[in-house]
């Protein structure tokens, strides 16, 4: 078999229920028709997990993968992928995070690790380059993620390893329960924290010594130094470094596109409380960035005064401050760093459980719920949060997510999801491109998944355009597919070009592809996610948007979005794509 550059062609099959770990090849057409990233989790996911497996069921695969880029001195490239069948949506789901553990991971010398099976007791695993350690961890059963973590990685009492764990949501299973690394970091939307918990699993350790051998190095540092020259006094560049995602809160709200009162306005009374200036100025706020990377969007954040003075996170991030800001209504940036923080420590994603916590509260004011709870109460949102957490009283009903919640309230109407999963913060009534993505993303109403927000926002294309905007949103979905696959960074969506990309896979794998060629791999894995969500009974009629955006004019501006504009839009889009 020949070996592909930037690629380690191995694969860690890690079986929880009897303890036993295998290493099996990755054939060289596997990674030359998918990649490696979301093309290989995608492929791995397709042809391991059996139709119609229960989410917590131990057939059903957690699966982590690198990209080529992983460990390389390129720009962006910090970052690893997981990949399962979500406990809340019941399809595809994957996510994406950055940070040192990506070294750490790449190190191990493997390009995907398939978790499969169910240990009969808690357990973290210590993953190297040389072996698979299965450790017990009844002791951290039960702790939060900031102490877990750091137990864990004491006990391994490496300076290089990195740690990825979960919360006591995990633990109980809450389908929006994420994973946590290096403390702040967050990923697994739709519950991949919960398939970790389900399995047992409080955490894995990585570190090792391997490296990537990429097919030409110096041309890779090359390209890695000229792209930095060429960006590095980029405006987007400097926007991130100094404001981060929270300099859209303003943006957002001054186009009335900020999802306030669980979904019911696009503008927030005194956003201004809010915003990434207000952070700023109330709280010690210092950049932070992943390795190989000049953007330094991450903010550590210390409050300054108040209650909560001397707390310290990494956040908010701009989905934060819209799911507790906007639809909760809370409009201190410390009380909502408070908030992040207790979601960070119990392991739950904060774009739902804001979703969850503002659900509550009108499930409250309609009498469809005893506990008495208003917008804005940040101390009874708090008190939501822990309860979702433990699955105490009203937290039992809000834990199995949205779609569940509203059948027991005869709430259905007023849920605002698509196949269960939550929009972001950016209200498909103003930013109509956005409906098209929430309605056909792989995930659920996903924001990442082509960020076309930032097409609509920038004036490349009018918000209102309807006809010939599907043209557009796919050349943007492709590009982000293709990012996943490498795995690069979204934040670089503007500053790395196709151009660009066709030289880095030269100078990794290579390579010699062209646009056309890429945007076929693109296809490729965008239809493995749809096989994958075919099986499991996802239909084109599921592509859809939740009624209220239909029905709901928004107050301040009266934009709503129309079921025919949509139409026109999925029409396109599924003839460009090929779909029937």
């Amino acid at each position: 078999m020949l070996l592909m550059k930037g690629f380690f062609n191995q694969l860690l099959r890690i079986d929880l229920s009897k303890q036993k770990t295998t290493v099996e090849p990755i054939p060289d057409s596997i990674l030359r028709s998918y990649l490696g990233g979301k093309g290989l989790g995608s492929h791995l996911l397709l042809k391991e997990n059996p139709p119609h497996v229960d989410p917590f069921s131990p057939e059903n695969r957690l699966i982590f993968t690198l990209g080529p880029l992983a460990d390389t001195p390129f720009y962006g490239s910090s970052r690893f992928a997981v990949f399962t069948k979500s406990p809340q949506t019941g399809i595809y789901s994957e996510s994406y995070s950055g940070g040192k553990i990506t070294s750490s991971m790449s190190r191990t010398g493997y390009d995907a690790i398939i978790i499969e099976g169910k240990s009969n007791h808690p357990i973290f695993l210590e993953i190297t380059d040389r072996e698979v350690l299965f450790h017990s961890a009844s002791q951290l059963w039960g702790k939060e993620t900031y102490e877990a973590e750091e137990a864990i990685l004491k006990k391994v009492g490496m300076k290089e390893a990195g740690a990825l764990v979960i919360g006591p949501a995990g633990e109980n299973l809450v389908k929006f329960a994420v994973i946590e690394i290096e403390r702040w970091r967050s990923l697994g939307r739709a519950g991949i924290g919960a398939v970790m918990g389900s399995k047992k699993l409080k955490g894995i350790v990585f570190h090792g010594k391997k490296r990537r051998e990429v097919a030409d190095l110096p041309s890779l540092k090359r390209l890695s130094q000229t792209f930095k020259d060429r960006v590095k006094d980029n405006q987007i560049v400097h926007m991130y470094k100094k404001y981060g995602t929270p300099m859209l809160v303003s943006i957002m709200n001054t186009i009335g596109a900020f999802p306030t009162q669980y979904w019911s306005k696009g503008t927030l009374d005194g956003w201004e409380g809010i915003s990434a200036e207000s952070l700023m100025e109330r709280c010690e706020v210092t950049p932070s960035a992943c390795p190989h990377c000049f953007m330094a969007c991450g903010k550590m954040s210390r409050v300054k005064k108040g209650r909560h003075r001397g707390l310290r996170i990494m956040g908010p991030e701009y989905e934060t401050i819209y799911a507790f800001g906007g639809l909760c209504m809370v409009k201190s940036i410390e009380e909502i760093i408070y908030l992040n923080d207790l979601c960070d420590r119990l392991g739950m994603d904060t774009i739902t459980v804001g979703n969850m916590a503002a659900f509550a509260i009108e499930a409250s004011l309609k009498g469809k719920i005893r506990d008495k709870l208003r917008y804005g109460d940040v101390d009874a949102i708090a008190e939501i949060l822990k309860k979702i957490a433990y699955r105490r009283g009203v937290g039992k009903v809000l834990s199995e997510g949205v779609r569940h919640a509203a059948s027991v309230w005869g709430m259905e109407n007023e849920a605002i999801h698509v196949k269960g999963l939550e929009p972001a913060g950016f209200d498909p009534r103003v930013l109509k491109g956005m409906g098209l993505a929430y309605a056909t993303s792989d995930r659920g109403a996903c924001h990442l998944r082509a960020t076309f927000y930032k097409s609509e926002l920038s004036g490349q294309i009018d918000p209102e355009q309807i006809r010939g905007k599907a043209r557009l949103f796919i050349d943007y979905e492709d590009k982000m597919t293709l990012f996943d696959a490498l795995i690069l960074c979204r934040f670089y969506r503007d500053l790395i070009t196709w151009t660009d990309m066709e030289e880095i896979l030269r100078a990794t794998c290579g390579f010699d592809l062209k646009k056309k060629e890429l945007k076929i791999i693109a296809s490729r894995v965008i239809n493995l996610a749809r096989d994958f969500n075919r099986q499991e009974g996802v239909r084109k009629k599921d592509d859809k948007l939740p009624r209220r955006f239909f029905r709901e004019v928004l107050q301040e501006t009266g934009k709503t979005i129309r079921p025919d504009e949509l139409g026109v839009m999925l029409r396109e889009y599924y003839q460009l794509r090929g779909w029937r």
